[in-house]
């Protein structure tokens, strides 16, 4: 019976909900904290849902070594397309990022791979091994485009979300599941929604293909929400429009933070005052 309900981002596939709320919670409450309201939500308070088990391929008998990921499983289209605006928003950002040029007009093998390599030499990207880079592309085609696995996510949220649930919290892929899951549910009772290094601003690649239910369309005011915050650091390339409002409207209230070298990460986004401070208006604990 959660009040807050969290949903996570990408390249979790081998965590789980446990996992996910023993670092979620704690940074939540640093962010209250920096709000000036303080152990107001206990741990039962929150619950973190979890759906990166979806992309977890099963297990099997050893046999022969399967071959590492490279630039040639990328996809054409979304994949491709999405791989090179994480490239052009990492140069925007990153002295040490080479840019995309003419060249990447046309998307060949050869240009997936510059900005693999490219990407590899960012701060953004500096720990994320290229397989990892690949799957994360893969796990965003996979939410977006195949309907059947984004029910069953969209089911899972259905599941945490009850009468006493007043704010959604989605860092990154899960801030699209949670617009999502909030234009289908207008009944629900929630207040709030917290985006954090959303990618929801992205046209074509993202926005274009939100599902919001029937006779919706992408860019309505999520359900019944009261208010929505969005949260992006400069550096965050998966963010890449930082400023939802040219397409969701005035009503959102955006900000930019500083994360430092993790521009992207969850913990470093959920302990600032400004996402303690969406969670406590929506919570009416000022």
């Amino acid at each position: 019976m959660a009040r807050v309900v969290c949903i996570h981002g990408i390249g979790q596939q081998h965590a789980g909900e446990r996992g996910l709320h023993t670092s979620w919670y704690p940074a939540l409450s640093d962010g209250l904290t920096r709000a000036g309201a303080p152990d107001v939500l206990g741990p039962d308070d929150v619950r973190c849902v979890f759906y990166g088990d979806l992309f977890r391929p099963p297990g099997r008998m050893l046999s022969v070594q399967d071959p590492p990921l490279t630039a040639a499983d990328v996809s054409e289209g979304l994949e491709a397309d999405l791989l090179l605006a994480w490239w052009a928003e990492a140069a925007r950002t990153d002295d040490a990022v080479p840019g995309p040029d003419a060249r990447t007009l046309a998307r060949t093998p050869a240009t997936v791979q510059r900005a693999l390599n490219a990407l590899s030499r960012s701060r953004f990207f500096a720990e994320v091994a290229l397989r990892a880079m690949v799957l994360d592309l893969k796990q965003v085609r996979a939410y977006l485009c195949d309907t059947a696995l984004g029910d069953v996510v969209q089911k899972r949220v259905a599941n945490a979300v009850t009468d006493r649930t007043q704010v959604v919290v989605g860092h990154s892929l899960g801030s699209v599941v949670a617009y999502e899951a909030l234009c289908a549910h207008p009944d629900w009772p929630v207040r709030a929604l917290l985006t954090l290094g959303s990618p929801l601003g992205v046209r074509n690649l993202v926005f274009d293909r939100l599902r919001t239910g029937a006779g919706g369309r992408p860019g309505d005011w999520p359900g019944s929400v009261r208010s929505w915050t969005n949260i992006a650091d400069e550096g965050d390339v998966v963010a890449l429009a930082k400023d939802l409002r040219p397409l969701f409207g005035s009503q959102v209230r955006c900000h930019v933070v500083h994360n430092g070298a993790r521009a992207h990460d969850v913990t470093r986004y959920l302990n600032t005052r400004e996402a303690g401070r969406a969670v406590t208006d929506a919570c009416g604990l000022a």
